[in-house]
């Protein structure tokens, strides 16, 4: 399910990452998507209970697994995945194997070794992105993520991998990061003494290492199910928020995602709460979904725009920089899966025949990993090999695109320190080019960090990336010609001050004559200038 790196074509290997770490709360890892799995046990008798008593119908699997019947029971406040698995033995099963690491052509991850140290106890990591297409350290110059960013991992990671990271030791992550990357209904509630906006809050404004000790688990049933009647929910208050925003863009007022969405919004809108562009807004990083101009790409910058945020200031050419996050979310909504229906459930967690019986298939990983599973039931009578070269066909051209991307943005990033060191260009001239590389920079990398590779919205991918192409040479015929008029509005953004999430002494006015941009792999240093 990935894109990045410029990896050239390479031999999936499936492997299982030995947990050398030994903590069983990471083992509690696909739990996000424990929440499809009981809504689709309503529809094990016949395809027409599926949407109906959800409530009534999910709990039949706790019935089959009578002999732990009389274990704990699960309330509100009960996070550890394995009390959950006590009645849903089956989803938990599968919910664990989100520890395996797989590789797809674009996607997933290898199992490499590691040394654990003082800093960092984890013996199994992934691959790191940025040796992979050094590109994106020039990119991301001045930010975190040109110092580590590594191939996605399962569910089961995403606490000990957010707190390893090597970013943690650049810039202070804030609470605000804990939204996404740990199991924090009960942690929220609690501090917000049952009130979970205002935990949210709270948490929000910590350091993430604090935050880090009220968080045992990676996300868990809880965050997806209601206890009672295992009916989705969304415990996000980002989502929540973002959401209430978006509808209020599109003329409803107050809307609530927990009691407004359908059965079928919700199998999206669980994954959705996570998987989501967003900003830190405030001196408190207050964790915010910038949906009140709508969800695409163009939507958003212009959000970001009109309030002139920046994340950071680019190290080396003093643009005011914005790094996407994972918009998955908001890449799915344009595509055509979308269009006809069909959730993230369906695809990353589809029914399957599990130790005779049907349950939902809680790994959460790539659809490509159970093709039959996962596709066929819509696409009936096509065989799984073709159905996966149809999919290794889009992320093909995708992936192509996305180099000439990358390969115009490092020119003109290039172009701007040239212009810069030469004295030549006067300032109007200099901010266009950097609002250019704004642009070019936040529309690829909307799509580089979504990880489908294109395919969650195929065409819609490829419009944004040639986009950004696009943005990328006007920013260097601005440089040549003074006369030369962009076909967008320049919105100067103050830079005269670090962003949010500007690593200590990369600010321009502070960091020393940077380098050349990287070269794409594999080619000589002068293409990339």
């Amino acid at each position: 399910m990935l894109h990045n790196g410029a990896m050239t074509d390479r031999t999936p290997k499936n492997r299982r990452a030995a947990l050398a770490l030994g903590l069983v709360a990471l083992l509690g890892a696909a739990a996000t998507l424990a929440r499809a799995q009981t809504q689709e046990k309503p529809a094990r008798p016949a395809p027409a209970a599926k949407a109906q008593k959800p409530a009534a119908k999910a709990k039949k699997p706790a019935a089959k697994a009578a002999p732990a019947a009389a274990g704990p029971q699960i309330t509100d406040e009960t996070v550890d995945p394995a009390v959950w698995g006590k009645q849903y033995p089956l989803e938990y099963e599968t919910y664990k194997k989100t520890v395996d690491q797989v590789r797809t052509k674009y996607g997933g991850s290898e199992a490499l070794p590691r040394t654990p140290d003082e800093a960092d106890p984890r013996s199994v990591v992934s691959q790191e992105k940025i040796e992979e297409d050094p590109r994106l350290k020039t990119m991301w110059a001045g930010y975190a993520f040109s110092v580590d960013f590594r191939e996605e991992r399962g569910h089961a990671y995403m606490l000990e991998d957010q707190t390893f990271t090597k970013r943690q030791a650049v810039v202070k992550q804030p609470g605000s990061c804990m939204q996404c990357h740990g199991s924090v209904y009960v942690p929220y509630k609690k501090l917000g003494n049952g009130d979970l906006e205002a935990g949210f809050r709270k948490m929000n404004a910590m350091p993430y290492m604090e935050t880090r000790k009220l968080v045992e688990h990676p996300v868990a049933c809880i965050d997806c199910h209601d206890p009672e009647t295992m009916a989705l929910r969304v415990t996000r208050p980002g989502f929540i928020n973002g959401m209430r925003a978006l509808k209020a863009k599109l003329g409803v007022k107050d809307y609530d995602v927990n009691k407004q969405a359908s059965q079928k919004e919700m199998r999206a809108f669980v994954c959705g709460q996570c998987h989501v562009e967003y900003y830190f807004k405030g001196d408190d990083k207050q964790l915010t979904y910038p949906w009140f101009n709508g969800i695409r790409v163009d939507d958003i910058l212009a959000y970001y725009d009109e309030i002139k945020f920046k994340d950071w200031v680019h190290k080396t050419t003093g643009a005011p920089a914005l790094k996407a996050q994972h918009p998955e979310f908001e890449m799915w909504n344009q595509g055509i899966h979308a269009r006809s229906g069909v959730t993230c459930v369906d695809c990353h967690m589809p029914e399957i025949q599990y130790k005779g019986e049907k349950i939902t298939d809680h790994q959460v990983n790539s659809p490509l990993l159970k093709v039959e599973a996962s596709c066929t039931r819509c696409h009936a009578g096509v065989k799984p090999d073709e159905l996966k070269n149809r999919v290794l066909t889009e992320q093909d051209r995708f992936y192509k695109q996305r180099n000439i991307a990358m390969d115009a943005l490092m020119d003109l990033i290039g172009d701007i320190q040239k212009a810069q060191g030469e004295g030549k260009a006067t300032p109007e001239q200099l901010d266009a080019a950097r609002y250019l590389q704004r642009r070019a920079q936040f529309y690829l990398d909307f799509v580089e960090a979504e990880n489908s590779t294109g395919f969650h919205a195929p065409q819609e991918a490829l419009r944004i990336l040639g986009d950004s192409v696009d943005y990328a040479r006007q920013g260097q015929l601005v440089l040549r010609d003074a006369t030369f008029k962009p076909d967008v509005k320049v919105v100067v953004v103050p830079t005269a001050q670090p962003g949010p999430a500007q690593a200590p002494g990369t600010h321009p006015a502070a960091a020393p004559p940077a380098p050349a941009p990287a070269p794409a792999p594999g080619k000589p240093a002068e293409k990339a200038k």
